[in-house]
C-alpha cells in the first residue's frame, strides 16, 4: 500500500477528513489485492502484540476499533490459513479440599444482581505444574469488572497462600463494609484466619454449593484463560521467572489490555474507568426466597453487613429454594 512520507493511515484520515472505515472500503473496491495483504498485516500484527492469545472474535473486535470493516467469518478464515489461531486450552484437576468439619457459609453471590465494583469479591485456587513440581496460584477477582485485585504464587497449598491473596486485595481496593467474599468450600478459605481477616475488614463470607462450578464460573474462567494464554504457551527457567510471567500477564495485559466479551470488549481497567459515577456507593441486591414466597434485599454500603439466612421452614414444601 502506498505511504505518503511517514504518515500513518489515521492521520492521513484526519488530514483528508474522512473516516478509516470509509478508506478501507474504498480501497477494498479498488485495490483488493492491497486491502487484502493489508488486512493480513494487521491480523498479524494483533496476533503477535497479544502473543497468540486472542481468538478471532477479539482479532475482529481490535480490527473493528482501527476502523477496519472485515466480516468476522474472514478473520477466522484468514488466521485458519496463516496459522494463527489462539493456543488451545489444556485440562487441569481442582485444588479444592471440602473435606473438612469448619464452618461453611451461605452462598450469597448465586443471588446477587451487581451495580458496581467492590460489591462482590471472587476467590480460587488452582495448580500450575512447572519442572517436575507443583506451584499453587491464588487469586480474588472483581466480580463486576472481571478485574485481579489481589494474587499470590506459592510452592505450599497452605492456608496463607489465599491469605495473603486476599490482604493484597484489601490493600489495592480497600474493601468497603458489606462487601460479600465468594469463594469455593475448601480449608483455605474456611480457616480460623480467613474469616477473622473478613470479619476484621466487615466483609460477608460466601461459599458455594458442594460440587457445583458454576457458582463460581468468574474465578473458573479466569483460570482458564491464565492457563491458556500465558501457562501453556511459555516455558519457565524457575520459580522467579514463573512469577514475573504471572505479574505481567496480570498487571499488565489482563487487567489492563485484553478485551473481555462479558464487559462489551473492553478491559477491566477500561470498563471501570467508563462507568459514570461513584458505583461503589450504589447497593447491590440480593433475592431470598423460602418456598413460594421472596423478597429482595439492598446490600449498603454502611457498617451493618447481612445475616445469614435461618433454616428454612419444613412446612412451606420441598419446592423451597435455600441460598
Amino acid at each position: 500500500m502506498p505511504v505518503q512520507g511517514s504518515l500513518s493511515v489515521e492521520r492521513m484520515c484526519q488530514v483528508a477528513v474522512v473516516s478509516r472505515a470509509g478508506y478501507y472500503r474504498s480501497l477494498q473496491e479498488h485495490s483488493p489485492v492491497e486491502e487484502e495483504m493489508l488486512v493480513r498485516s494487521t491480523i498479524q500484527q494483533i496476533v503477535v502484540e497479544h502473543r497468540r492469545r486472542y481468538g478471532y472474535r477479539r482479532v475482529w473486535k481490535e480490527l473493528h476499533d482501527r476502523g477496519m470493516v472485515v466480516n468476522y467469518k474472514r478473520v477466522l478464515r484468514l488466521m485458519r490459513e496463516d496459522n494463527l489461531l489462539a493456543v488451545q486450552r489444556k485440562q487441569f484437576v481442582v485444588t479444592t479440599d471440602s473435606n473438612h468439619t469448619l464452618e461453611i457459609a451461605v452462598n450469597l453471590a448465586r443471588r446477587m444482581k451487581l451495580t458496581g465494583v467492590n460489591q462482590l469479591w471472587v476467590a480460587d485456587i488452582t495448580y500450575i505444574q512447572v519442572w517436575r513440581e507443583f506451584v499453587f496460584l491464588a487469586v480474588v477477582l472483581d466480580a463486576y469488572s472481571r478485574k485481579v485485585v489481589g494474587w499470590e504464587l506459592s510452592r505450599s497449598l497452605s492456608s496463607g497462600l489465599a491469605l495473603r491473596a486476599l490482604e493484597k486485595a484489601i490493600a489495592e481496593r480497600r474493601s468497603p463494609p458489606g462487601l460479600v467474599h465468594h469463594s469455593e468450600r475448601g480449608a483455605q478459605y474456611a480457616c480460623r484466619e480467613y474469616v477473622a481477616l473478613l470479619e476484621k475488614h466487615q466483609m460477608v463470607a460466601s461459599m458455594s454449593r458442594p460440587g457445583n462450578p458454576y457458582d463460581n464460573a468468574r474465578c473458573e474462567r479466569f483460570m482458564q484463560t491464565l492457563k491458556r494464554e500465558e501457562i501453556y504457551a511459555s516455558a519457565y527457567r524457575d520459580m522467579e521467572h514463573l512469577r514475573s510471567n504471572i505479574e505481567d500477564f496480570i498487571e499488565r495485559y489482563y487487567n489492563k489490555k485484553r478485551l473481555h466479551s462479558a464487559l462489551g470488549y473492553l478491559s477491566p481497567e477500561k470498563f471501570e474507568a467508563m462507568q459514570t459515577g461513584d458505583q461503589s456507593s450504589k447497593a447491590a441486591t440480593i433475592t431470598c426466597s423460602f418456598g413460594k414466597a421472596s423478597t429482595s434485599l439492598d446490600l449498603g454500603t454502611g457498617t451493618q453487613t447481612p445475616s445469614p439466612s435461618p433454616d428454612p421452614n419444613p412446612l412451606l414444601g420441598t419446592d423451597q429454594e435455600v441460598l
